[in-house]
């Protein structure tokens, strides 16, 4: 038997699987152990497994991966971080499968999980799909159910720590699905380009949904897909790096997904939202991280005009469609305004 850690494990001959399930390692391996074992449990066996060390200070050894010799797994390197987006780009460009699966090395899937994904793609082809993520060490509450993309240009998890008897309950159409448990397919994460690797990490995800929907591929969220997840399990949300390129990478997002009259009829309150930030960041310590993020942002807008360009030219869904997606509660997302 071929060592697991060997990238020929798969060989290209190989019948192509339904699922490239792919996962990004990144001084994660207290997570490894039981995401592969989660993986090794699934009912769903129709998959490969592309494990790419991006990067990470702490090598993944394939002694880690020694105890799952049964995994259909591909391990490949990185000598460079290239973030979560380039990451998943370069992991996905040796992709077979006709859907492309993205977790976190920290989420742990249920073992029904493939399988209610692939059931979900007979139900909706050509569609994308957000799963329900429940705390790691905490599996009554929610750590996640999609992410909520507002009318100004803020973006979310919905129900992030609520308790699990507050999750929604039946299976809907949303705007986003949260990375760290989700799929697409194939086809389409290549026709848009995959993630955008200007953006590193934070938000990326919603700017690829924005993208998908924008050409036409609906998503949806289904609640009996799940997973569980440690969440930050590679860099903190509080961190200095993670305001940086959240802040930049919410105006990023806006002004390259927004359609048409929306754009401009949503940019007073976009504006105000940003300005907010920056005053509330100002209070708690933490304004010099947000007014960089927001520099560094208006320095990269020529580029991202480029970008909306190309985006808004291709697009096939309404900015009527669009917006019935979006948040439309002013007040929502004033819980999200935290910076300690």
């Amino acid at each position: 038997m071929k060592n697991p850690a060997d990238p020929e494990t798969l060989p290209d001959t190989a019948a192509a699987p339904f699922f490239s399930v792919v996962m990004l390692y990144w001084n994660s391996e207290r997570f490894l152990a039981p995401a592969l074992d989660a993986l090794e449990q699934q009912t769903c066996r129709d998959f490969e497994l592309i494990l790419l060390d991006n990067g990470s200070p702490e090598p993944l050894s394939a002694e880690a991966l020694a105890e799952h010799p049964l995994l259909p797994l591909r391990l490949l390197r990185s000598e460079n971080n290239l973030g979560f987006a380039g990451g998943n780009n370069l992991a996905a460009r040796s992709a077979r499968g006709e859907y492309l699966v993205l977790l976190n090395a920290d989420a742990f899937p249920q073992p029904e999980w493939l399988a209610e994904l692939r059931a979900a793609a007979r139900r909706h082809p050509g569609a994308c799909f957000a799963s329900r993520q429940l705390k790691a060490d905490d599996p009554t509450r929610l750590d996640g159910e999609w992410n909520v993309y507002a009318a100004s240009g803020l973006a979310w998890r919905k129900a992030h720590g609520q308790p699990l008897e507050k999750a929604w309950p039946a299976e809907r159409e949303v705007i986003s699905a949260c990375a760290a448990a989700s799929a697409y397919p194939l086809s389409a994460f290549r026709e848009v380009g995959g993630f955008d690797e200007d953006f590193f990490a934070y938000l990326e995800d919603v700017d690829l949904d924005l993208r998908l929907r924008l050409l036409g591929y609906p998503c949806f969220y289904l609640p009996q897909a799940v997973v569980r997840h440690v969440g930050s399990g590679s860099t903190s949300a509080r961190s200095e790096f993670a305001l940086r390129h959240s802040h930049r990478n919410i105006i990023w997002t806006y002004v390259k997904n927004m359609p048409g009259a929306l754009f401009w009829l949503l940019l007073p309150a976009h504006a105000l939202v940003n300005l907010a930030y920056l005053l509330a960041a100002a209070l708690t310590g933490r304004g010099s991280t947000i007014a960089r993020a927001k520099r560094e942002a208006l320095k990269g807008l020529p580029a991202i005009c480029r970008k909306r360009r190309q985006i808004q030219a291709g697009k096939r869904l309404s900015a009527l469609r669009f917006a019935r997606l979006l948040e439309w509660n002013p007040f929502a997302p004033l819980v999200k305004l935290r910076f300690r």
